[in-house]
């Protein structure tokens, strides 16, 4: 008889796991802010405001539930190595978990990141390995990864499943336990991006498993993929380039993307995302990312079809990040006018939408 014996693993998977759980029972519930609109509209709008997460961004939730996954699947140890492809807000959060549990992390991004990013991600200890095309960073991080006997997170292939979406205090659950004492706690609509897919996997199975009337829209950028292969039932299509909006959009369907939980889905372009970002920024007192400008362009166009109908409720969608990340994109002139981007025809399309 041969035997061998690795119970010892578990010694680390325990105290890693109390670790990240120890680390979401220290930061609160984020916030639900309702959002002013005209009281005779009838429609209330509420805000999921997640950059109040330690690494400021709705990533913080995913790279929790990614660091979990891998660590209950057996694919992290102690100091196993740890990769991923992202040039944005996931890689920040990745290198905070990474850190928390002493792991050594890289994040494979483009050439062309600014260097605030990269600071970003190297002040929580980790690394940037750079790649000069862009499409490459996935079969990088992967290739690094096996070199190095360690984990690719790969957070587009395992952004739907690593979340519990039944409940386990999930973004969807949160939403609905503090929408419970709102005039409508049920909302009509929840309005999301798609970066990777996961946040609208998990709403999406969520509000069918509680039996809610709750409908789901997914809001595409500009140069993204997932509008063409929602609409199309095309999982292969493309986008010539990356998306201007951070944090959302790609230039193809990932493997994340659940279409059958869409119940609708809205192409916004990047102008009308800044232009709506900049008055939403004004109205509430602080600057806002862009995804946040692109939910609110989809989430008012809704609003908009409610009151031409004459139905009362409730619409909630996300504030992902700060828009203090973004001082030199888009609240920079110099920025758009580098991008070729007009805000003027953008702000005449949306005049029907906002409130004075």
């Amino acid at each position: 008889m041969e035997s061998i014996d690795r119970s010892h693993d578990r010694d680390w998977t325990h105290w890693a796991i109390t670790a990240v759980a120890a680390d979401a029972n220290r930061s609160a519930d984020t916030h639900l802010l309702p959002f002013p609109l005209p009281e005779e509209w009838g429609v209330d709008l509420y805000l999921k405001d997640e950059s109040v997460h330690p690494t400021g961004s709705l990533k913080h939730r995913l790279a929790r539930s990614l660091f979990l996954y891998a660590i209950c699947n057996g694919w992290l140890g102690e100091g196993t190595p740890v990769f991923e492809a992202s040039s944005g807000s996931t890689a920040v959060s990745e290198a905070y978990f990474a850190r928390m549990l002493r792991l050594p992390f890289t994040a494979v991004m483009p050439a062309s990141t600014s260097r605030s990013k990269i600071a970003q991600i190297e002040f929580y200890g980790g690394k940037a390995h750079l790649v000069g095309d862009p499409t490459a960073a996935v079969s990088e991080a992967r290739r690094l990864a096996g070199a190095a006997g360690g984990h690719f997170m790969d957070q587009f292939t395992y952004a739907e499943r690593a979340t519990d979406w039944r409940g386990n205090n999930n973004i969807a659950e949160s939403i609905f336990e503090q929408m419970r004492l709102e005039p409508h706690p049920v909302p009509a609509w929840i309005v999301v991006g798609a970066g990777t897919g996961g946040t609208s996997a998990t709403i999406g199975r969520y509000v069918r498993y509680q039996c809610h009337a709750t409908r789901l829209c997914v809001v595409d950028p500009e140069r993204s993929a997932f509008f063409a292969g929602w609409r199309d039932a095309d999982p292969d299509a493309t986008s010539e380039h990356g998306s201007r909006i951070e944090g959302i959009g790609r230039p193809c369907v990932e493997p994340s993307f659940v279409p059958d939980l869409v119940d609708r889905m809205v192409k916004v372009d990047d102008a009308e995302s800044i232009a709506c970002l900049r008055w939403a920024s004004e109205r509430l007192g602080r600057p806002l990312g862009g995804s946040t400008g692109t939910n609110l362009v989809a989430a008012l166009s809704i609003i908009a079809e409610m009151r031409e109908a004459g139905r009362t409720g409730s619409v909630v969608t996300l504030l992902c990040d700060s828009g203090q990340r973004y001082r030199t994109s888009y609240f920079d002139d110099e920025w758009l006018d580098e991008q070729g981007i007009d805000l003027d025809p953008a702000r005449e399309r949306l005049a029907g939408l906002l409130p004075g």
